[in-house]
């Protein structure tokens, strides 16, 4: 039978590859229900119980999704009959982190104990030196180019009909001023209707979204994107349908992942008549 050290061992090389893998059923597999977690960024108290925990990991996993590693480097056990620490250094980052700090490397450590005959993680804490800028505060630079990425997945999800990846990055208490009525959409499921209804009116043709313009800026964990959107649809059966409109969408960085927070579209309107106008050109 593997020694404690052994087992313990295993247990944390198996959580680091389902956080690599975005294996959240793994990540969770092995800790206690009364867990508390001190995370690189707030809550100041912890997260306590697995409901918090669990809730911790998509943002981080969609932040990971952009390209970045997540690697134990060097693990170090200790363990006793029934409690037990481990300690370990990891590469986590993107490849521009990396560039930026060859060095960086998370801290975590790990506090278990043996309960009904297996072992349970009760604590769990990470850190990253004062001054590194590898995990979720990456430079300007490097998060504006996150941003932009994000808007291409949508572009890509746009044309390939895949609601889900439109809904990606999208908050969950998003708060959308969208073209139409009602007055502001509350919530992701609200917006995510209007973006199924914007998808299904192409019908079987096809459609296509993009941001010729595309202006993004970023401060910490905030950034502000606009410009004009280009919205092309080309149903199967008839002449094909192009608008433009304005577009100005916030950006919190949350958890280590860009998600949207805000969201402003709105047509010009021709006061001569009192409508919007779909027709305008750039």
């Amino acid at each position: 039978m593997p020694s404690n050290e052994e087992q313990i061992r295993a247990l944390v090389e198996r959580w680091a590859a389902a956080v690599h893998d975005g294996n959240l059923a793994g990540v969770l597999a092995d800790h206690a229900e009364d867990m508390v977690m001190f995370d690189v960024p707030p809550p100041y108290e912890g997260v306590r119980g697995m409901d918090a925990y669990r809730e911790i990991w998509p943002p981080f996993f969609r932040w990971q999704a952009q390209g970045a590693s997540f690697e134990v480097e060097s693990l170090d056990v200790e363990a006793g009959e029934d409690v037990a620490f481990a300690y370990a250094l990891l590469r986590c980052g993107t490849p521009a982190d990396f560039a930026a700090d060859p060095e960086n490397r998370l801290r975590l450590t790990f506090g278990l104990r043996r309960r009904e005959g297996r072992w349970v993680v009760t604590h769990e804490h990470h850190s990253f030196p004062l001054a590194g800028t590898a995990g979720p505060a990456p430079d300007a630079t490097t998060a504006e180019a996150e941003v932009r990425r994000l808007h291409q997945r949508w572009f890509e999800g746009t044309a390939a009909k895949d609601l889900d990846a439109l809904m990606d990055a999208v908050a969950d208490d998003v708060v959308s001023y969208e073209h139409d009525q009602p007055l502001r959409h509350v919530g992701v499921n609200a917006v995510r209707e209007v973006c199924a209804a914007g998808l299904e009116a192409s019908g079987d043709g096809s459609v296509a979204w993009d941001v010729p313009d595309l202006t993004i800026l970023v401060d910490g964990d905030l950034a502000v994107a606009w410009g004009l959107n280009h919205v092309s649809v080309r149903p199967s059966g008839g002449p094909p349908i192009e608008s433009w409109s304005r577009g100005t969408r916030v950006f919190q960085r949350r958890g280590g992942a860009w998600l949207m927070t805000h969201q402003h579209l709105s047509y010009p309107y021709d006061p001569s008549t009192g409508t919007a106008r779909t027709d305008l050109r750039p």
